[in-house]
């Protein structure tokens, strides 16, 4: 029997224009803390590294030297997730309060995010996973400003008029279920 080997998702480099811009925004706005910075040796550019997590040395990297004939960023957008609609909602103040441009939250029903765009035009997305499953892409417009009992009491009675509607946990099962299906290794 073969043991199927799947990578982890962990971090994801950025090039940038302007690399002490970025650093702020990140550190001030996300709340990341550096935890390294020097110039690359093999790839000879500025290198930044940032993290919450102290068992992960950086899960966001930014490097100089984007070119500035490359004026559309190819990254469709970083994802840091939080843990309850009340973080969300202190996120949303706070990139609120630091004039982000493109403040767009968005119930997915499988969870709430709140998009907007890092200095550089990135798309940056704020989530908290909620207890259902619906059928994706969905994405309707949401306050984070309601309370919590509101927001999720307004996302079941959606889900519930999907038909792919079930618990979260129910679709987990499933998705580890095909993970553990001998044809998933290939």
């Amino acid at each position: 029997m073969t043991t199927a080997v799947r990578p982890h998702l962990t971090h994801m480099g950025i090039n940038v224009y302007d690399i002490k811009k970025m650093e702020e925004f990140y550190t001030r706005v996300l709340g990341l803390v550096v935890t390294d910075r020097g110039r690359g040796k093999n790839f000879k550019a500025d290198l930044v590294f940032m993290s919450v997590d102290p068992h992960t040395h950086h899960q966001v990297a930014l490097a100089s030297g984007r070119d500035p004939d490359s004026p559309r960023s190819t990254i469709n957008q970083i994802s840091f997730h939080l843990d309850t609609l009340d973080e969300l909602r202190v996120m949303y103040r706070r990139v609120k309060e630091h004039g982000v441009e493109g403040l767009k939250p968005l119930n997915h029903g499988v969870s709430w995010s709140v998009y907007f765009f890092d200095p550089e035009g990135n798309t940056v997305e704020l989530y908290v996973d909620s207890p259902w499953y619906i059928a994706q892409p969905h994405g309707d417009p949401f306050d984070p400003e309601l309370s919590t009992e509101r927001i999720t009491a307004d996302t079941l009675e959606m889900c519930r008029h999907d038909e792919k509607f079930m618990p979260i946990e129910e679709f987990r099962a499933s998705v580890q279920a095909r993970l553990d299906a001998p044809e998933a290794t290939a």
